[in-house]
């Protein structure tokens, strides 16, 4: 049974605001990665021919956005250096995040190029092939402000996540956060849509006593009734900030499942396809 706020789309309005703007967050340490990430940015690491952040900004791409604010860490020149100013029609910004100081430290990094728009905010580690076109359309278009969409999957370990909480008739009604005993294994994380009214919601948790997470400002939407759940269903969704999965990752771009494209492909880089 399908919850009733769990949507594969939203209702088209007439009318949106500005066009749609990404945040790709690539900052923290990625101490899941060393010795390889004392040396180099976390998402430069090869999954497959290409490096990950190729496969998060195509999904971005693909959904059509074309303004991308990059947070990273010590490493941002590296990937400024691989994305550069980006495709044809790409605006693309950097921040550094010097230290890892939460989410809503990071965010606001971004937030001067990002604020009064709707937004894609992706985190660097998640690699999926569920397209976000559609979604992203019609969010962007509708005439009053949409809330969030929040996109999940079932998963064998919800303990890691923010997971979602249904009740008896399957209403979704509050998320929390790596749960010991988690009441679903609907998780949460790394992809959201946000209307403009997220940078309100954000610095209004920032008040709150404790360490902010992401989950803070989607439970603000939930009460307000204006978050929605997408379930991805049978597509893959990867958590590349492992060894583990970072190979296995590869192994499935290596048969055609995950997609780089379109990417700054360049003259002498290693071809998509398999030469073997």
């Amino acid at each position: 049974m399908i919850p009733e706020n769990l949507a594969t789309g939203l209702n088209k309005g007439d009318a949106g605001g500005d066009s749609m703007k990404a945040i790709l967050v690539a900052g923290g340490h990625g101490s899941r990665l060393y010795p390889f990430t004392r040396y180099t940015h976390k998402t430069l690491l090869p999954l497959y021919r290409r490096p990950v952040i190729d496969y998060a900004l195509a999904t971005i791409r693909r959904a059509g956005i074309k303004d991308i604010t990059i947070i990273g860490n010590r490493f941002i020149g590296q990937i400024a250096q691989h994305v550069g100013t980006g495709l044809s029609g790409e605006n693309i910004h950097y921040v550094i995040e010097e230290e890892p100081r939460g989410v809503h430290h990071a965010l606001n990094l971004a937030r001067p190029h990002v604020e009064g728009s709707r937004l894609l905010i992706y985190f660097s580690d998640n690699i999926m092939t569920m397209e976000l076109s559609e979604s992203v359309a019609l969010f962007n278009t509708a005439d009053k402000a949409p809330g969030c969409v929040l996109i999940g999957r079932e998963v064998e370990d919800p303990e890691r996540f923010g997971v979602a909480v249904f009740d008896e008739d399957k209403k979704f009604i509050d998320i929390i956060e790596k749960p010991e005993d988690p009441p679903s294994s609907f998780a949460i994380g790394g992809i959201y849509l946000y209307d403009e009214t997220f940078w309100s919601k954000i610095d209004e948790v920032s008040g709150h006593d404790g360490p902010i997470t992401i989950t803070d400002v989607n439970r603000l939407y939930l009460k307000e009734n204006r978050a929605r759940l997408i379930d991805i269903g049978e597509e893959i969704w990867i958590d590349c900030g492992t060894p583990d999965s970072l190979q296995e990752a590869s192994n499935l771009a290596r048969e055609g499942l995950l997609s780089p494209d379109p990417c700054n492909f360049r003259k002498g880089d290693s071809g998509l396809v398999s030469e073997d």
